[in-house]
C-alpha cells in the first residue's frame, strides 16, 4: 500500500472495531471457552464464501506447502490460547484493566521485531512506546490495588498479550506470500478446532444460551474480528507487527468509552490521564517510526 495515511486510517478503524471485543464478551452470558469458540467459528463461516467464489484463493489453498500449513495451524493455536486467557481474565478484573494489560503487546513486539525482523527504532519511537505504555499502566493501576483476584485477571491478560504478539509475528512472515482470505480461514478454522477440543474436555454445553449471548457471538465475529482482527492481518503485508501492536493500545480508549456508555463503568480522572498519555505516545511513536523507515 503506497499511502501511509491510508494505511494508518484503515489501521485505526480496525482498532475502533476491535474495541468492541471486551464489551461483547461481557454481554455474552457464556463460559470463556464457548465465547472464544463461537467467535472463531462464526468468523470462519463468514469468510468462507470469499474463499469458495475466488479462484485465486482456492488455488492458493490447494498449493500450500507443509511449512505454510504448519505456520497457519500454529497461528490458530496461538489465537485460541490468546482468547482463552483474555476472556477468562475478564471474569476476574474490569473491562478497562483487562484491555489495558492485553494491549501491552509492544513490550513483546519491539523486542521480537528487533531480533526476528531486524527492525530498528529511533529514540523518539521508543519514548513514544514508553509513554503509551505508561498511559495504559495509569489506567489499570487501580486494579493492582483492589485484590488478589483482580491481579490474577491482570496476569492472565498479560500472558495473552505475549501470545497474540507471537500470532502477529507469524502473520507478518506468512502474509508476505499468502493472501488474506486463505491465511485467515486456516487460522480461524484451526483456532475454532482447538477451542472445540478444549470445550469437549471441559464438558461445557455448546447450546442453550440466550438471544443476547448469540448476538454477542455474532458481534464478536463480524465487528471485532472481521472488521478488527482480520484488518490487522491484511495490513501485515505493509505494516510491521510493532506498528500494529502499538496502534492496538488505542483499543483501550475505545473500550473505556464503550464501557462507560454501555456497561455504566465510570471513566475516572486517572483513566482520563492515562488515555491522554496513550494518545501522545501513539502519535510520537508513529511519527518517529515513519521517519525512521523513510
Amino acid at each position: 500500500m503506497k499511502s501511509p495515511l491510508i494505511s494508518y486510517t484503515i489501521l485505526f478503524l480496525g482498532v475502533f472495531a476491535l474495541s468492541t471485543s471486551a464489551i461483547f464478551v461481557k454481554l455474552a452470558d457464556a463460559p470463556a471457552t464457548i465465547t472464544a469458540f463461537y467467535r472463531m467459528l462464526f468468523t470462519a463461516v463468514m469468510l468462507l464464501p470469499f474463499l469458495l467464489v475466488n479462484k485465486k484463493n482456492r488455488k492458493e489453498i490447494r498449493s500450500l506447502s507443509k511449512n505454510q500449513w504448519g505456520l497457519g495451524l500454529l497461528s490458530g493455536l496461538f489465537l485460541a490460547t490468546h482468547y482463552l486467557l483474555w476472556f477468562e481474565s475478564l471474569n476476574y478484573t474490569s473491562v478497562a484493566s483487562s484491555t489495558v494489560i492485553v494491549t501491552l503487546q509492544p513490550l513483546f513486539s519491539m523486542v521480537g521485531g528487533y531480533f526476528l525482523f531486524k527492525e530498528r527504532f529511533s529514540k523518539g519511537a521508543i519514548m513514544g512506546c514508553l509513554v503509551a505504555i505508561a498511559g495504559s499502566i495509569v489506567i489499570g493501576w487501580q486494579d493492582f490495588q483492589i485484590s488478589g483476584q483482580a491481579l490474577f485477571g491482570d496476569i492472565l491478560a498479560f500472558i495473552a498479550a505475549g501470545v497474540i504478539t507471537a500470532y502477529f509475528f507469524i502473520g507478518q512472515h506468512v502474509r508476505k506470500r499468502l493472501s488474506l482470505i486463505p491465511y485467515s480461514i486456516i487460522g480461524y478454522t484451526s483456532s475454532a478446532l482447538f477451542l472445540s477440543i478444549f470445550v469437549f474436555s471441559q464438558q461445557t454445553s455448546f447450546v442453550n444460551y440466550s438471544k443476547q449471548t448469540w448476538l454477542s457471538f455474532i458481534g464478536l465475529a463480524f465487528i471485532a474480528t472481521i472488521l478488527g482482527q482480520t484488518i490487522f492481518n491484511w495490513l501485515l503485508k505493509w505494516l510491521s507487527t510493532s506498528v500494529i501492536s502499538m496502534s492496538i493500545l488505542g483499543e483501550t480508549i475505545g473500550t473505556c468509552i464503550l464501557a462507560y456508555l454501555i456497561l455504566d463503568e465510570v471513566i475516572s480522572l486517572q483513566q482520563g490521564i492515562g488515555i491522554a498519555l496513550i494518545l501522545i505516545g501513539l502519535a510520537l511513536f508513529l511519527l518517529q517510526q515513519r521517519n525512521t523507515n523513510k
